[in-house]
């Protein structure tokens, strides 16, 4: 009991305090990690991602649930639907050289600074990326490799080209596939999850080549006719121009820009209306036409968008369930992008887009949760090759739970810090975590958040008990209390907790310290020494603070 922190006030708050310190891994933003000793070759400032260290420092926020992931490889199931998903959608792009097994991990440079990302912008937040420090990161986005694997084409880098599935591809790497696992930090839904997959692809032609297309086709004519004959499953709205909302660059003729434009959009619709042609079927097959959700025509529309890396830009969007989803981002790829690899004489265009969006149309699946599921009721509806429609389990009931807290008052809070906290907690068991009350105090100013979670198994009943412990152990509604708690104390309180006789427990007392330290920037040395010297005497094993200390440093 830690009792020496007389300045807490009630017993609720002291009780807090107790069992809360013993989650101070959740509480700190940037994924620090205790150790109370080293073991074997694992030093304790190393995060290991796919059996490599990498050094932790302040930016590192990638927590042991996302990490975990980065193994689970479900493109190479080949009966899982995203497998199933991938092998259709290479086998649409034959001449394109397939990709599937880069590494997650890549350098800020590769995820942002080669696409054009300025330093400034909101994607490079650790709020939205998953970092393992500040200069390595869980890719989030398969645009990381375009720069990579058009170089590796011009280069003749034989190891990166050798990665390529299809043997019969272009060894230059001018028109390549990329699918892989990226991660995000992001709400908590039945379309959301932090780890998902994309598919991206790059085409790229010499100029020489786009003079003799245009000179010998009539680009318009031909996409029209593409996308008529197919209209009955999907309607394709496409009232996009090319102008000062969505501009050629300098460096392109505005008729290369409308035939690369052109040249992707068809290549898109046929995929699309392919892919969509299979899940009707599939539908029809199974005597599902009636099932809650399904349909037998899927609106596709373009519209206007903005990356960094692509300009003109447009986003491809799927009516589904009476939704717009969106599926498809793309366009004229950067110039730059291609001088930067070597390719000084070609332009090109790019897509991404999400697998489980699509799969979701394709095989009929409500939940993206269910994607991860190891259930065989799940994973026993799918073969190799084959698009079924998937049949729900029984509906197992929800429980829901409200969680409130007032926002710490010197320091920012983030939406996507809940989140992980939640999956990091309770895991799959939530279906969604949404914003039901804020509440600002009239004369303090306190600011108060109240979100209802909603747990539901996907493969079995959870009880009301089950959450609530849940919720007891981990003390959600006061972890985001914490940091402000204990910043109120000063070096006596914390030197008293940890001279307290009544709990023996060192790393308890370790971890109150380290909480004390990192929400207390500005602790004198001489402070900081007396904390040490009190730990010292009770037994603490202070190695691990020479990992704190250069975090905070």
């Amino acid at each position: 009991m830690l009792s020496g922190v007389r300045t807490l006030g009630s017993a609720r708050a002291q009780w807090v305090l107790r069992s809360s310190v013993t989650q101070y891994k959740v509480l700190l933003p940037r994924g620090a990690r205790m150790q109370s000793s080293m073991s074997g070759a694992q030093r304790s400032d190393d995060i290991r991602v796919l059996g490599s260290s990498y050094n932790r420092d302040k930016w590192t926020n990638a927590t042991p649930a996302i990490l975990e992931k980065t193994g689970r490889d479900l493109l190479h199931h080949p009966s899982h639907p995203l497998a199933i998903l991938k092998e259709l959608i290479f086998k649409e792009f034959p001449t394109f050289a397939h990709y599937d097994n880069i590494s997650p991990v890549v350098s800020t440079y590769q995820n942002f600074d080669s696409l054009g990302f300025s330093k400034d912008h909101p994607g490079r937040s650790v709020t939205d990326t998953y970092y393992i420090n500040q200069n390595t990161l869980l890719r989030t986005h398969t645009s990381a490799h375009q720069l990579q694997l058009l170089a590796a084409g011009k280069k003749g880098d034989s190891e990166l080209l050798a990665l390529a599935r299809n043997s019969s591809a272009s060894p230059r790497n001018e028109r390549f596939l990329v699918a892989a696992d990226v991660y995000r930090r992001d709400e908590i839904d039945a379309s959301h999850y932090p780890v998902f997959h994309q598919m991206e692809g790059v085409c790229t032609f010499s100029r020489a080549e786009i003079r003799k297309h245009i000179r010998d086709r009539d680009i318009a004519a031909s996409t029209k006719s593409s996308t008529s004959e197919n209209g009955s499953v999907a309607k394709l709205l496409d009232t996009t121009v090319i102008g000062d909302a969505n501009p050629v660059q300098p460096e392109h003729l505005e008729e290369e820009a409308a035939f690369l434009a052109d040249h992707m959009k068809q290549m898109m619709n046929n995929m699309v209306v392919q892919i969509l042609t299979k899940a009707v079927a599939a539908q029809k097959s199974a005597g599902d036409a009636d099932m809650a959700g399904s349909q037998t025509e899927f609106p596709v529309r373009w519209i206007d968008a903005f990356f960094p890396f692509t300009s003109p830009s447009w986003e491809m969007e799927v009516l589904f369930q009476g939704e717009w989803l969106e599926i498809c981002g793309c366009g004229v790829m950067k110039q730059n992008i291609l001088e930067d690899a070597g390719m000084t004489d070609r332009i090109g265009w790019a897509f991404g887009f999400g697998l489980e969006r699509l799969a979701m149309l394709l095989f009929g699946i409500p939940d993206i949760r269910l994607f991860w599921s190891s259930d065989p009721r799940f994973t026993g509806q799918f073969a190799p090759g084959q698009i079924t429609t998937f049949k729900p389990f029984s509906r197992h009931p929800a429980c829901t739970k409200d969680v409130s807290f007032w926002l710490p008052e010197s320091s920012e809070f983030h939406e996507n810090d809940l989140m992980d906290m939640v999956r990091e907690i309770a895991g799959d068991l939530v279906e969604g975590v949404k914003l039901i009350d804020s509440f600002t105090h009239p004369k303090t100013g306190k600011a108060s958040r109240c979100y209802r979670i909603n747990y539901c198994s996907m493969d079995r009943n959870v009880t009301n008990e089950e959450i609530n412990a849940i919720q007891e152990q981990r003390q959600l509604n006061v972890l985001f209390q914490m940091k402000e708690l204990i910043r109120r104390q000063n070096k006596m309180s914390i030197i008293e907790a940890i001279n307290d006789p009544e709990n023996s427990d060192a790393q308890d007392k370790m971890r109150l310290y380290i909480l004390y330290m990192l929400v207390n920037k500005g602790l004198k040395q001489a402070n900081r020494d007396e904390c040490k010297a009190a730990l010292r005497v009770v037994g603490c094993n202070l190695t691990a603070l020479e990992h704190i200390n250069q975090i905070d440093s």
